[in-house]
């Protein structure tokens, strides 16, 4: 399944990019815009902002309705200890798409990081995961699984240097690992909600 197309931009913008430069470039760049705002009450500034840049993602919540879990990974993520938070977050499956498209992206990732194969992918959205700083746009999907399909160990690949636990939860403790804050990742809470939503709307 091809992911949803995003809407067009503006094709007359009050903001216009006129001068990009990298500031910093390793697995990410960090770029920075020089805008030409005309801003609503009327004056014209000239702002600049830094974008970091690594490409777009895919994720994917693989879900058992018959036992009633799910697939999610822990990790550990630079940008959550560097706010001083402990680092390791419990997050959907995720990855950059690389040369894939986003359902090619999270079929390769689910294999590699849960060591599943997927069921009925669904399209759930396509969202700027942090837009104010952040060019990445993340496809987000669901998918059913069931015990059989783990074929794999999971864990990611090593000579990425990914360091990945598995993890299978019953829902009803990942909905509510998203109220005590075990649970903090953005795009897993998205996906999360929208099961349990699904499974209000079906009962």
């Amino acid at each position: 399944m091809a992911a949803k197309l995003l809407p067009k931009p503006m094709t007359q913008s009050r903001y216009r990019i006129t001068q990009t430069e990298i500031m910093a470039k390793g697995w990410s760049s960090l770029q920075r815009l020089t805008v030409e705002a005309n801003m609503a009450h009327g004056k014209n500034l000239t702002v600049l902002r830094e974008v970091a840049d690594h490409g777009h993602g895919a994720a994917i919540l693989p879900v058992d309705s018959v036992r009633g879990t799910c697939l999610l990974v822990r990790q550990w993520r630079a940008g959550a200890a560097f706010t001083g938070h402990e680092g390791f977050l419990i997050e959907a499956c995720a990855g950059l798409l690389d040369a894939d498209d986003p359902e090619g992206c999270v079929r390769r990732e689910a294999f590699e990081e849960l060591g599943t194969q997927l069921r009925n992918i669904s399209q759930v959205s396509t969202c700027f995961s942090s837009p104010g700083a952040v060019s990445e746009i993340v496809s987000l999907f669901i998918a059913d699984y069931a015990a059989a399909d783990r074929v794999g160990s999971g864990g990611g690949l090593e000579e990425e240097g990914e360091d990945i636990e598995v993890m299978e939860l019953p829902l009803q403790q990942a909905f509510d690992m998203i109220a005590t804050g075990e649970i903090m990742d953005a795009k897993t809470i998205i996906l999360l909600q929208h099961v349990k939503l699904r499974l209000i709307t079906n009962k």
